[in-house]
């Protein structure tokens, strides 16, 4: 997968595309997709996957609906089901040291993007 796409190389039509990656796909993943989606759906195509796949978890959908955000028509999916599809970012919502999350390698022309620093709170 590729991870890590230049902004120059997108034109400003292309919505960046996203993965929420976690073990189960059921609760941690699927929330933070259907809250993207929710939020920036017109900036962000947003996808979400797992390596064990399970069900999406009632409490999750709950939760999300109690904050407006539907995500009852989400289902878990396999990391295998988005095998040749590019991404511009991935993100892991398991706990550290959670087994089963394969090491995911990223194509840099010159090293990682800078992310942006965040200012100091007072």
């Amino acid at each position: 997968m590729r991870l890590y796409q230049e902004a120059q190389i997108m034109s400003p039509t292309t919505r960046s595309r996203v993965l929420f990656v976690c073990t189960n796909n059921s609760a941690r993943s699927q929330m933070a997709e259907g809250l993207l989606r929710h939020l920036h759906g017109d900036r962000y195509e947003v996808q979400s996957a797992g390596t064990e796949p399970a069900e999406v978890n009632p409490l999750a959908v709950r939760a999300m609906n109690e904050r407006g955000v539907d995500i009852s028509g989400q289902r878990s999916k396999s990391l295998n089901e988005l095998r040749g599809r590019e991404f511009d970012l991935v993100v892991t919502v398991s706990r550290p040291g959670e087994r089963g999350l394969p090491l995911l390698s990223r194509r840099w022309e010159e090293g990682p993007p800078e992310l942006p620093r965040s200012r100091s709170r007072r």
